[in-house]
């Protein structure tokens, strides 16, 4: 038997295809409730879309540790064999909600899982560097590589003003310009956490470490041209091919590593190891797997659990600790700010942010509260309410680099720290020749596409810094 229709309180409705109105051709009654509660409702369905990494798409699985990593930390999730349930969520960082999916744009790879502890969030990339390194800049990059204030326009133009004023951007642009910088699809990507983190073990040893999910399917691009053309065929072509491959029982996996930093060593490190545009060579800290991450579940509501899916850095459980990059400080305020603002002040309480462990919290009321502390209401008190235990909560923190003078400055240089040195590495000793010539030829094809002197010298000297070849490749396809 069919199901009656009610409303959104349980009450039975008479019709889902007539208003109610006086006489057949007569006015609507203002009574009719379905009617208003219906367009109502609809005229409140969406959410503000996130500024940065609207486009997405998600997927459920686990983490499987198959490795013993337990000197490093004493993370739980981390622990030989444990099985954690996870929530990823791919995305674009540049297009807004319903842009293409093959865009050249860096992808977003943001992690949540599900542990004993609490929910820890890995808010990653397809990429292990970024443009920038200090958060004040973030704002403007962004602006840049959105539309334009007068004509609504996206512009290459502004896009490398801002890149070629910001020379700490290389890094980063290499690898957008290059073949990771359009996928074939989310599965056949890497990803990475890009910060520098804080691991501690159950000694109380600390260690930096860094993140990288190897994709288990092989790493795939798209030509532009052939990127070009999906984008005009099927602007949902990485949503619609996750869904499916999952679909079919074609579960995509990763294979988890970290590089490991003993504390000490971060003071002298060649490179400033907390510059989020820079990279720790494997051959000073070799991959050290971890284990095997999974996706094997597609949502069932596309809003309810991949929309309203909200992403924290701060969301640290024990064992694993921020580090100075200052990126990462940043991000700490600005994520769960972002998640109040767009989803409200209880969003931890949607059941795809919920936890599976015990909540015991102060936080009440608010919008759309529904998980409510009982009396009392404040800490500390005498009637039994919980009280904190720093033992029992094992923070993980670090007072690396503090110094007793309050500055604005950037970093302090380490040994060999440039902006364009690890971009040359990448163009001269890990991309082969075909990678080097489809790398020239998409800078070339992204810089005429409307880019203008004084900007256009820019770009040549940008490209020159990196690996001369290749910035006087590109000059030459000026006639420069």
């Amino acid at each position: 038997m069919t199901k009656p229709t009610t409303n959104n309180v349980g009450i039975p409705v008479a019709s889902d295809n007539d208003s109610l109105t006086i006489g057949a051709n007569g006015p609507i009654l203002l009574q009719d409730h379905y009617l208003i509660e219906k367009n109502a409702h609809f005229n409140r369905e969406r959410v503000p879309e996130r500024v940065v990494h609207a486009k997405g798409g998600g997927a459920f699985g686990f983490l499987e540790v198959t490795e013993d990593v337990s000197q490093f930390t004493k993370a739980a999730l981390f622990q030989p064999g444990a099985r954690t349930e996870s929530l990823i969520r791919f995305s674009s960082v540049a297009g807004e909600n319903g842009s293409p999916d093959t865009w050249r744009d860096p992808r977003g790879f943001a992690v949540k899982f599900y542990t004993s502890q609490g929910n820890y969030d890995l808010v990653g990339n397809n990429t292990p560097v970024f443009f920038i390194r200090d958060p004040i800049k973030f704002p403007d990059f962004i602006h840049s590589q959105k539309r334009r204030a007068d004509n609504h326009l996206r512009d290459h133009n502004i896009q490398w003003d801002f890149w070629t004023l910001r020379p700490e951007s290389a890094h980063q642009v290499t690898w957008l310009m290059g073949d990771r910088g359009i996928p074939s699809n989310w599965r056949e990507m890497d990803g990475f956490g890009s910060h520098t983190y804080l691991w501690e073990n159950a000694g109380g040893e600390k260690f930096w470490v860094k993140y990288h999910f190897k994709t288990d399917q092989g790493i795939g691009y798209l030509p532009q041209d052939e990127a070009d053309r999906i984008a005009g065929a099927d602007s949902d072509f990485y949503i619609r091919d996750l869904w499916t491959a999952i679909e079919q029982g074609n579960h995509p996996s990763w294979t988890l590593y970290v590089q490991v930093m003993p504390y000490a060593e971060a003071a002298d490190y060649r490179f400033n190891p907390f510059d989020l545009t820079k990279v720790w060579p494997h051959a000073d800290y070799p991959l050290i797997k971890v284990g095997r991450y999974v996706l094997d579940r597609n949502p069932s509501n596309y809003f309810a659990e991949i929309e309203q899916a909200a992403f924290a850095p701060t969301n640290l459980v024990p064992g694993i600790g921020p580090s100075p990059d200052k990126m990462l400080q940043g991000r700490l305020f600005a994520y769960p700010d972002a998640h109040r603002y767009r989803i409200g002040a209880n969003f931890a309480q949607l059941p795809v942010n919920a936890p599976k462990s015990e909540v015991n919290t102060y936080s009440r009321d608010g919008a759309m509260a529904y998980r409510n502390p009982g009396n009392p209401v404040y800490a500390p008190n005498s009637f039994g309410g919980p009280h904190a235990d720093a033992a029992y909560a094992g923070e993980t923190a670090s007072a690396y680099g503090v110094e007793d003078e309050v500055i604005r400055s950037a970093y302090k240089l380490h040994a060999e720290d440039d902006d364009f040195g690890q971009a040359g590495t990448l163009v001269r000793k890990v991309m082969d020749d075909e990678q080097r010539e489809r790398l020239a030829q998409n800078i070339i094809g992204h810089a005429k596409g409307g880019v203008s002197e004084p900007v256009l010298e820019r770009v040549f000297e940008y490209w020159r810094n990196v690996d001369k070849t290749l910035g006087d490749k590109v000059a030459e396809a000026f006639g420069k």
